[in-house]
């Protein structure tokens, strides 16, 4: 049944204007100012005439199909869980500053010092290693 522009709409059709306008924002086809404007007005309206007029100068947007987002960062990581990327990185900063340590400490003291940061990095990295082997096992599945 053909919607006529002065039957009312109904909150999900007002809700559904709304996701198409921000939408639009964030293609940036209408500034922030212009979408809190049409977001005022889109709450104050009553039929499909006015919920029209709202998105009249925009292309249609079929959000059913739009394609899913990945945020950069786990592209870049290839889907690595964020927890264990913080983990990861933990690591690589404790063992830097453990390492930096270590080089001052050794031309500091003109002997070759034992290379005791591999103690540090070395249990916690066969850690972290075999607890992202076993997340990753569990992602595929």
């Amino acid at each position: 049944m053909a919607q006529s522009p002065e039957m009312r709409a109904s909150d999900v059709d007002r809700d559904r204007v709304a996701a198409v306008l921000r939408e639009h924002t964030a293609e940036g086809r209408i500034t922030m100012d212009e979408f809190n404007e049409r977001l005022e007005a889109l709450y104050k309206s009553k039929t499909y005439g006015e919920l029209a007029k709202l998105t009249a100068d925009l292309p249609d947007v079929d959000l059913r199909n739009r394609p899913a987002k990945i945020p950069e960062q786990q592209v870049a990581l290839r889907g690595a869980h964020a927890g264990m990327v913080a983990a990861w990185s933990a690591w690589a900063l404790a063992s830097s500053i453990n390492w930096v340590i270590w080089f001052i400490v050794s031309v500091t003291s003109g002997d070759f010092v034992y290379p005791w940061p591999l103690w540090v990095m070395g249990p916690w990295g066969v850690i972290l290693l075999v607890s992202t082997i076993a997340g990753a096992g569990r992602r595929e599945k």
